[in-house]
């Protein structure tokens, strides 16, 4: 019999766990859904996990862990480095950092479920949604959370790498529930024009102020450490 020239889902997990002590099967077949990894199956449906695979998860596993990028730069960047592959082209990637985090589409997720999926555990993520960073939807019986959740705790576990509690990650709720509340003053005439050109404008003019926000607050942070970043 040939040799096996592929890793299940498994023998994946586990040569990925060294160096991704958080990676899970529930994260891997997450960023499959969402488009970023794309496996053979076997005619029984097993996922069949080649070099090149294996390279690319690692490469998307390493832009979360030490870039934070969100998924759909992350996808982005893929493409374009794929293109470069075929043809030589391909943008500049120096303002990815600037994009917005996008949360996933369609995603749900139980309590325990985000847990693996996130490396956090439950007991965290109940004490930050009791602060009002993250927030469980449905009936009651039936709750999840939804990919802004996800977003929200993919960020904040970098926080908790430096004893940072959920309780002192309450000034961000609060900073982001004021700063909300201008830019909603600022484009709610537009939106009440029920125009789809005005309601259109008003979007476009929330991500520009939006990303003017990160921006301002990230020279404001720099001016109030550089003593120490010298």
């Amino acid at each position: 019999m040939p040799a096996r020239n592929y890793q299940s889902i498994g023998e994946v997990l586990v040569s990925l766990k060294t160096e991704f002590p958080d990676i899970t099967i529930s994260k891997i077949r997450f960023l499959e859904a969402e488009g970023l990894i794309a496996p053979e199956r076997t005619p029984s449906g097993y996922r069949k996990f080649f070099e090149g695979d294996v390279d690319r998860l690692r490469s998307i596993l390493k832009m979360q862990r030490d870039e934070y990028l969100p998924l759909k730069v992350i996808k982005d960047r893929l493409l374009r480095e794929e293109k470069q592959g075929v043809d030589g082209t391909g943008g500049s990637v120096i303002e990815e950092i600037e994009e917005l985090a996008e949360a996933p589409t369609g995603l749900v997720m139980s309590l325990d479920e985000m847990s693996s999926a996130t490396g956090i555990e439950p007991e965290k993520i109940t004490e930050l949604e009791s602060y009002g960073l993250i927030s469980s939807h449905g009936p009651e019986g039936a709750e999840y959370y939804d990919g802004d959740d996800y977003v929200v705790l993919s960020v904040v576990k970098d926080f908790f790498r430096y004893g940072v509690e959920p309780r002192h990650l309450r000034m961000y709720r609060q900073a982001a529930e004021r700063e909300a509340d201008l830019f909603k003053m600022i484009v709610l005439p537009m939106l009440r024009q029920r125009n789809p050109d005005a309601r259109r404008a008003a979007t476009d003019s929330l991500q520009d102020m939006a990303r003017a926000s990160r921006k301002l607050k990230q020279a404001l942070l720099r001016i109030q450490l550089r003593e120490y970043l010298s």
